[in-house]
């Protein structure tokens, strides 16, 4: 069962989530196959990534035989949230706007992905402020520098 739980994934730990996503359930041998090729890790390094991910809760165990199925306790969704929110959180919130914007330049989207965006874009503006207010502590952005 997928909780709603935040937990933090470093990037390589990414890696072995999204095969265990795309599968829904999976043993280790099924994850190595798919990451040593890709990856260029060797069983070990994926098997310790495995164990972290239980460890933190991301992953649960079911014993099947000898083998082990790992299914994921986090969903893919809970976790692109908790991903976002932690690149926003790097950067003032003055710049919001542009980190979005660099987003959408760089990415792949398709005709609905972007009729989407336009209508959230749209929904958005309704309400949106005139100024985003700056939250930072004086001194970590440019903000504080130039209106002291």
């Amino acid at each position: 069962m997928v909780m709603n739980i935040q937990i933090k994934i470093t990037d390589a730990e990414w890696e072995v989530m999204r095969v265990v996503w795309a599968h829904g359930s999976v043993t280790s041998r099924e994850i190595i196959e798919i990451l040593e090729s890709k990856m260029q890790w060797k069983a070990p390094t994926i098997k310790t990534l495995i164990g972290r991910l239980v460890e933190k809760g991301a992953l649960a165990t079911s014993p099947e035989g000898r083998k082990f199925i790992y299914t994921a306790k986090v969903s893919e969704q809970e976790s692109m949230d908790v991903y976002t929110e932690d690149i926003l959180s790097r950067v003032c919130n003055k710049h919001n706007g542009k980190v979005i914007a660099d987003l959408v330049e760089e990415v792949a989207l398709s005709k609905k992905d972007i009729a989407s965006l336009m209508e959230l874009l749209q929904k958005k503006s309704e309400s949106a402020l005139e100024v985003v207010p700056c939250e930072c502590v004086t001194g970590q952005c440019e903000c504080h520098l130039h209106h002291s």
